[in-house]
């Protein structure tokens, strides 16, 4: 687009500048694209670029018209942004520039990176203020004549755009000289389409962040508009809609955007019609009528914006009171769109797209077929449109990652059965902006919702609404039409309702075809990370029997230094690593006999993960107890607790060091220095905490090039947290909490001291806690009480304004360029969404934020990406039940699911308001269920999980229509856990039972605990005593029988407080 303004303007940052220039050409990128340019040009010469020797790109003058041109596409590609009234020509061995001074001046810095990236002489044609540059031409023609000689051709074949019209005197004396010099003109569009056609990284991302702030336009500045227009029945014209929408994207923080004015521009003027008069080409434009929203009506909104000169496009039709016709059109092009969507993958033929959506609509409604577009959309980027990617039946060119299309489909000129001519004619219309990816099309303007219910509008009264029925059952074989929730409905609450319905019934159909996608194509998850840890077999004390110490009495010795208990055993000191020991206890009996007693690590015991030595070593004999008798208390006494002291300080020291080794090497953290001060936020405090005795003290966090780093005035307090590491970033200001903070969810782990984290959080505590020593009950009037509360408050709003101040600046520094790939802004929890609920221990406030579910008071932290979450199932909900459970299913099915308990009934509504809002399906249960098994299930049989309908076991509403006479349905009121109990009573213990029952799991956790820590001495002499009376029992008197007998009667009937056995007394 040969446009001027200021989305061409921008200079890249901190590049080199011409001499008195406030330009700046970033040489790097302009050494890099040349090269493509050069190695483009050499690869498909004959096929794309006419067989042309030389390239002539002639730039025009600037225009105050809105228009997109291949030769100012190449300068913003090429050298970062347009020259007017230029002439480019390209040979082998040569580069001419044919320029005005101020140009000439800026363009002599690419002389050095164009002879070093293909080997080109740069050569500056100054064209003076008067002179129509004749002159200057014939030089490049004679320049051009002598490469043909020196290459043993008679004539040169020259390549220019053959559809640019020449404007102004410089343009039209080239061409006129061109045509007359005797050259063989070729044309070369369609190798500069293709050289576009692929963008690298930075291009995308401009296209993204043109993207974002389009849906932002439309999303918080056109419907708002819309809504409010035809709720209060106002008269707004077509074009004055257009105005406020071309102010919004020209002044992206009207829109909530936080991008840069001058890096913005319109693509074209925002399109808005409706009242019966459609067009559906980009250059259509708004007229001066009056917006038309009466019952049955159309309305149609296109927006477009760029970034930096990169389009990005999105199309809308909302629908006014639809009647059958309408919603049958709307809801088939809805799903050609998505079809043609799809069908853009690499590999693909890009005729695959319309022939997709043609499919759709010749099924589903074959009637629409002739109204439908003869193309769905074109390739998109510094052009609006690429015309080497139109997306039509015929194109059989090859779809690759890094193309961006625009994907445009429509109906045109459908017609109603009425006498009302602003209702008789009616078109639809749908487009987004869509990137390649390596296998998949992502659609980045998807944030402004195409759904049925997010644009069909009910505004009908009473009488009206009674005839809708009637209405919807003529369409044939279509569902019941979802419209928005009705603005100005005396059932908003059931429509409401209903509409929720609806949609969750078409995301549990999205959500199966996209589990089954992901199950069929083995991603069920991701494979089991569990950090390897070092084996007993790496601990060695000593190398060699002379490393020993020398011997002493044959007493217990601990050698700090080595690591090693050194034990008498028949009068040798035999060494053990403190590591091979499992636990150490110390016993007195009634003759002041003290006893040690060690347990040693040895292969086989039950419940040891890792056994490295039963492989190492199958053959041998370990050693599994050793007692001692001493009759130095005091001895045994400080014995047992440098063994303990010893082996707690060895097992911390191993644990960090195997959770350092599973930890992902990070980038080094770039300092400030001299490039830019840091932004700095002081007094602060950090979870998890340092380790160390010593008192905490708070440090400061810094942003600094790539990361931050918190430190505090000890050297070894310090943490560096890299931008590409952090995955989430939070800023939640104190509002009914004590602390306001800044919250980092990570990527991978980092040490905290000697702690391995993901979240890692700052805070300040922004109210200090105060005892009153007076006792006394103060009164609310009392002056010094108010005082206090005004302090609180001012301390309050200082800390989260300093917060929000640092929080602004580090969102501006993550607004640049080097940054945008991460895609990272502060989020901020949503505390009217929020609920109580117990994720883990304790009760705890969980709030959502635009892309996750947060918990970020108590510890642990709780962060939960809404991205990765498959589905969500409410657990005990039924009548009577004051609470309810969240178990939300992760994407990653080897992944435990997360239960958030107790959540209060109350709640249910707002969660599943949230949670469809949030596109996220959920369903319904009365019991808790055994999501392991189930999970399980799924991954070792996923076809049968896919043919037996996916999540919609889960459906209470189906599951209760197929069994309501049945006695299981009458049993619906029983709580969960008397149904938990009767099922692991009848059912065997191999059973499959999806009703999950915790007092199993918290038996076999006892149980674990119980043989980890290795039989106490009561439980040594309660054995033997049983082992003795067992072999006794013969001779046993019968007065001792019946004792016993009656004992045990007691024990039975005494119930879980009787269990524990007495110590056995000895005899």
């Amino acid at each position: 687009m040969a446009d001027h303004r200021k989305g061409n303007s921008q200079p890249p940052n901190g590049k080199a500048a011409g001499a008195g220039s406030a330009y700046s050409i970033d040489l790097s990128k302009f050494s890099e694209r040349l090269n493509i340019l050069y190695s483009h040009w050499n690869e498909h010469k004959s096929d794309l670029w006419g067989s042309s020797d030389v390239l002539a790109i002639a730039t025009p003058p600037p225009s105050e018209d809105l228009r997109y041109l291949k030769s100012s596409a190449l300068n913003i590609w090429l050298l970062g942004y347009e020259f007017p009234d230029t002439i480019m020509v390209f040979m082998k061995k040569q580069i001419h520039f044919l320029c005005s001074q101020k140009k000439v001046s800026l363009l002599d810095v690419v002389k050095k990176p164009a002879k070093e990236a293909v080997g080109a002489d740069v050569l500056m044609h100054l064209k003076t203020k008067g002179d129509d540059g004749s002159g200057l031409m014939d030089a490049i023609f004679r320049a051009i004549r002598t490469q043909s000689k020196a290459d043993g051709n008679n004539s040169s074949v020259v390549g220019y755009i053959a559809r640019e019209v020449p404007e102004g005197n410089l343009l039209e004396t080239w061409a006129e000289k061109l045509k007359n010099a005797n050259f063989q003109l070729t044309d070369i569009a369609n190798g500069l389409s293709d050289l576009f056609a692929l963008k690298d990284k930075e291009e995308l991302v401009n296209v993204k962040k043109a993207a974002f702030l389009t849906t932002n336009v439309l999303n918080n500045i056109v419907v708002p508009k819309l809504e409010n227009v035809i709720d209060e029945e106002k008269k707004v014209t077509h074009s004055a809609l257009m105005n406020e929408t071309e102010k919004a994207i020209l002044e992206p923080s009207k829109a909530g955007a936080k991008l840069k004015a001058e890096n913005v521009d319109i693509c074209y003027p925002p399109i808005f019609q409706s009242g019966g008069e459609f067009d559906l080409r980009p250059s259509a434009a708004s007229n001066d009528e009056l917006l038309y929203y009466d019952s049955a009506s159309v309305i149609i909104c296109a927006v477009g914006s760029r970034y930096k000169s990169y389009c990005s496009n999105v199309a809308r039709t909302f629908l006014i009171d639809a009647n059958p016709l309408q919603s049958k059109a709307y809801t088939v092009l809805l799903k050609a769109h998505e079809a043609a969507i799809n069908a853009l993958k690499p590999g693909n033929k890009v005729s695959a797209a319309y022939q997709a959506a043609l499919s759709i609509v010749e099924k589903d409604a074959p009637e629409l077929v002739s109204h439908l577009t003869k193309s769905a959309g074109t390739g998109i980027g510094l052009e609006f449109r690429e015309s080497g990617l139109n997306l039509n039946a015929k194109n059989d060119r090859v779809v690759k990652s890094g193309m961006i299309f625009n994907v445009s489909l429509g109906f045109q000129n459908l017609q109603n059965q009425t006498n009302n001519p602003k209702k008789q004619n009616f078109s639809l219309l749908l487009a987004d902006t869509v990137i390649i990816d390596n296998d998949r099309a992502d659609v980045v303007t998807s944030k402004s919702s195409k759904a049925v219910k997010d644009v069909a509008y009910s505004f009908n009264e009473d009488d009206e609404e009674e005839e809708k029925p009637k209405g919807k059952a003529e369409v044939n074989g279509t569902e019941a039409f979802m419209s928005k929730t009705t603005l100005r409905s005396d059932n908003h609450e059931v429509s409401k309702e209903e509409l929720r319905r609806q949609h969750q019934a078409e995301l549990a159909r999205q959500k199966n075809e996209e589990t089954a996608r992901r199950l069929a194509g083995g991603g069920s998850g991701i494979g089991d990370n569990r950090a390897a840890v070092r084996a007993l077999t790496d601990m060695i004390a000593y190398k060699s029997v002379n490393d020993l110490p020398p011997p002493k009495d044959l007493m217990i010795q601990i050698d700090q230094k080595n690591e090693a208990v050194l034990l008498p055993i028949y009068g040798s000191m035999v060494p053990f690593h403190v590591a091979t020991i499992r636990t150490v206890s110390s016993q007195q009996d009634t003759n002041r006999n003290c006893y040690i007693r060690i347990i040693f690590n040895v292969p086989g015991t039950p419940f040891s993960p890792h056994d490295a030595n039963s492989l190492k070593f199958q053959g041998s004999i370990y050693l599994k107890e050793v007692s001692f008798r001493s009759k130095d208390p005091r001895h045994i006494s400080e014995v047992v607790q440098q063994i303990k002291t010893l082996r707690r300080q060895v097992v911390a020291r191993e644990s960090e060091r195997a959770e350092r080794a599973t930890l992902v090497t990070q980038e080094r953290l770039q300092l400030a220095g001299n490039r830019f001060k840091p932004i700095r936020l002081p007094d602060l405090w950090i979870r998890p905490v340092f380790g160390g005795r010593g008192r905490k003290i708070p440090g400061t966090l810094e942003a600094h090039v790539n990361g931050f780093r918190y430190s505090t005035t000890r050297q070894d307090e310090r943490v560096d947290i890299m931008f590409a590491n952090i995955k989430h970033a939070f800023f939640q200001p104190a509002e009914n909490e004590m602390i306001t903070l800044l919250h980092f969810h990570l990527h991978n782990h980092i040490m905290v001291g000697n702690k391995k984290t993901k979240d890692v959080q700052f805070y300040v505590e922004v109210m200090d806690v105060v005892q009153t020593l007076g006792g006394g009950k103060r009164s609310a009037y009392d002056p010094d009480e108010i005082e206090e509360e005004q302090r609180e408050r001012d301390r309050k709003n200082k800390i989260n304004m300093n917060f929000q101040s640092f929080v602004n600046r580090v969102n501006d520094l993550w607004g640049q360029p080097q940054f945008s790939g991460l895609d990272l802004e502060f989020d901020q929890p949503l505390r009217e969404l929020g609920f109580h609920g117990v994720p883990f221990k304790s009760s705890a406030f969980i709030v959502p934020t635009s892309t996750c579910l947060v918990e970020l008071i108590e510890t642990p932290f709780l962060v939960v990406s809404l991205s990765e979450i498959e589905i969500v199932n409410l657990e005990r909900v039924g009548l009577g039940q004051k609470n309810f459970d969240m178990t939300i299913v992760f994407k990653d099915f080897k992944r435990d699911v997360l239960r958030i308990d107790s959540i209060p009934s109350t709640a249910l509504d707002g969660i599943e308001e949230w949670l469809d809002t949030t596109d996220i399906k959920y369903y319904e249960s009365r019991l808790n269920l055994n999501w392991r098994q189930i999970l399980k299930a799924i991954t070792d049989d996923p076809q049968s999980f896919i043919e037996d309908g996916g999540w919609e076991f889960l459906n209470l509403e189906a599951t209760d229509s197929e069994s309501e006479r049945s006695e299981e349905s009458d049993q619906g009121y029983e709580p969960s856990d008397v149904e938990v109990e009767s099922e692991s009573e009848d059912n065997d213990s191999d059973s499959e039972s999806l009703v999950e029952s915790e007092d199993e799991d918290e038996d076999d956790s006892e149980a674990d605990s119980e043989e980890e820590k290795g039989k106490t001495w009561e439980e040594l002499e309660r054995e033997a005593s049983n082992a003795d009376k067992e072999k006794g029992v013969e001779s046993d008197s019968e007065e001792e029988r019946k004792r016993r007998k009656m004992k045990a009667f007691g024990k039975s009937r005494g119930g879980p407080s009787s269990s524990v056995p007495k110590r056995a007394k000895l005899r």
